[in-house]
């Protein structure tokens, strides 16, 4: 059975021991965050699609605007809990609830820093040229199984693991607690019996090249270990509530988008928020609100902390069966409002996520990556393990990639580190460089 002492733990990678910020109105959570938000993969946000690819409208959400959000409810969650969490537990008089929303806060802040550009559409189109593209089978003969199927099974989650331990002596280096909070689904692509009733196996959490790195930190935390063959754990119990701050993100502010975009009519809008609300809505105090837009505004903030109350409270009630590993399912799936939460997906599916402008560029995207992943990955490949087929072609498409990109390719030491190498190179540009450097290579654009 975990235990929140170790769980807490602000130990980081590289440094076993428990840490005291010389600030003492600083915490080693509160550290983290402050590390993430100055972060390049976290700035790279700002121009990363949420749902709605290249926006043009500036009510519409990016990846950096959502991951704020994110944050911002998971520090309620976090402290909400943190606080009876506490009180319930007197050996735990040295933490705060503000230190249970700081380690919520943080990792929900990094949540999406490993996704590629062009939303969930660009870890499809990564998947996809490993699948499908005929230049990219011969790479596989030079790989492991399980490194390959990292790249057949692009996860942006992985991805988003793998940027916040690089580097460990001048990255970010996080603390384990932060590191666990951050990873849902605590296996690697290769786990051979996925248990499909658990929801942190439904993907995967770490690539083959951060094995070692997840180990240290599932061990470091006393996480609930399945199956010591295969590294299976159990969820940090705080990453259930950065998954939960995600789903009520996204299911309610995708709602307001869609109403932005006309894609929601302010009555279907005002349905869904209403029913969220149940005895907390009064629909005489919209009479004076002047806008529809303010008033679904104001809706979407009452539903959005009505949900946070109800997942609190579901995480507490079953706090001891998430200490055992026995609990692993999504905690808005049981709240009172998961009736309408999943309705609510439903109707997303239809009117906002298959939109013909959403749909439209994803198709673009999968273009782009592809030609990316293409070029870049057939001029590495010649270059260090088929110089004979090393063309001028090559050189020059060789020479696009940015300095550091090439100094670590002269170091990788196989040709799986090198295939991550230039995923990582891709999978964090932002969605307008994507698009100009594929125009630029193609010749369709010079400019």
């Amino acid at each position: 059975m975990m235990n929140w002492r170790s769980l807490m733990s602000s130990a980081r990678i590289g440094d076993n021991k428990e840490n005291k910020s010389s600030n003492p109105l600083r915490s080693d959570f509160e550290i983290d965050y402050d590390r993430i938000i100055f972060s390049a993969p976290f700035r790279n946000l700002q121009d990363k699609t949420q749902v709605f690819p290249l926006p043009d409208q500036d009510f519409v959400h990016t990846r950096l605007t959502h991951s704020l959000e994110v944050s911002s409810v998971g520090k309620s969650l976090g402290k909400n809990v943190g606080a009876s969490i506490i009180e319930n537990n007197d050996e735990l008089s040295f933490l705060t609830p503000y230190d249970f929303g700081a380690v919520v806060g943080a990792a929900a802040l990094a949540h999406d820093v490993g996704n590629p550009p062009f939303g969930h559409s660009g870890e499809q189109a990564i998947s996809d040229y490993f699948l499908h593209n005929s230049k990219a089978k011969k790479i596989k003969d030079l790989l492991t199984t399980e490194e390959w199927n990292d790249l057949v099974r692009f996860e942006g989650n992985a991805q988003g693991f793998r940027l916040l331990t690089k580097n460990q002596k001048q990255g970010l280096r996080l603390t384990f607690a932060t590191l666990a909070a951050f990873t849902k689904y605590p296996c690697s692509s290769t786990l051979p019996n996925r248990d499909k009733s658990r929801k942190s196996q439904k993907k995967y959490g770490y690539f083959k090249a951060e094995e070692s790195v997840f180990s240290e930190v599932a061990q470091q935390l006393g996480l609930v270990q399945f199956d010591k063959s295969e590294n299976v754990y159990a969820r940090h119990p705080l990453a259930f509530l950065v998954e939960a701050a995600d789903d009520i993100c996204y299911s309610i502010i995708d709602l307001e988008d869609g109403f932005g975009l006309g894609l929601v009519t302010f009555e279907e809008a005002r349905e869904f928020l209403a029913e969220i609300l149940g005895d907390r809505y009064y629909p005489e105090k919209l009479e004076n609100i002047a806008s529809d837009k303010e008033k679904i505004g104001v809706l979407r903030a009452v539903a959005i902390n009505t949900l946070i109350h109800q997942t609190s409270d579901v995480f507490m009630a079953h706090e001891e069966e998430i200490l055992k590993g026995a609990f692993d399912k999504a905690l808005t799936d049981l709240i009172p409002a998961a009736g309408t939460l999943e309705r609510l997906s439903s109707f997303s599916v239809k009117r906002i996520y298959q939109s013909r402008q959403v749909l439209e560029k994803e198709a673009a995207g999968f273009e782009v990556i592809d030609g990316l992943l293409e070029s870049f990955i057939e001029a590495v490949f010649c270059k260090f393990y088929d110089e004979k087929n090393y063309s001028g072609r090559h050189k020059s498409i060789y020479r696009l990639l940015p300095s550091e990109i090439q100094f670590k390719l002269d170091w990788a030491k196989s040709p799986y580190e090198s295939v991550l190498e230039i995923t990582d190179y891709i999978s964090g540009m932002t969605d307008s460089s994507a698009v100009k450097q594929f125009r630029i290579m193609k010749g369709i654009s010079l400019a």
